[in-house]
């Protein structure tokens, strides 16, 4: 499942849940909403990790948790902290730092 934030509240996401992956888009990113269903997808494949997208735009707290300077930006966090980003429209990509954060 794929949750999509309302409200800033990535931090308390990411403190509550043990594997967290964001996708950092905006309404007018193009590639933001090529990843979208991909995400999806892949949060389909990995049951137990807290998928999460944020608009980085609308929710600057939640932008601080990584360097978000491109979009769509996918972040990893593991045990409430930063693990790894990637700026990335290739499914590939993110399927490769998603592993990463499962494997830890």
């Amino acid at each position: 499942m794929v949750q999509e934030l309302v409200e800033d509240t990535l931090k308390d996401i990411v403190a509550n849940n043990d594997t967290v992956v964001v996708q950092y888009s905006a309404t007018w990113c193009g590639n933001c909403r090529i990843m979208k269903p991909k995400v999806k997808k892949l949060a389909s494949e990995f049951e137990a990790i807290t998928f999460v997208i944020a608009d980085a735009e609308k929710f600057p707290e939640s932008r601080k948790l990584a360097t978000v300077d491109n979009l769509p930006t996918f972040a990893t966090f593991k045990n409430g902290v930063f693990v790894n980003q990637v700026q990335t429209n290739k499914f590939d990509v993110l399927k490769t730092l998603v592993d990463e954060v499962t494997s830890n």
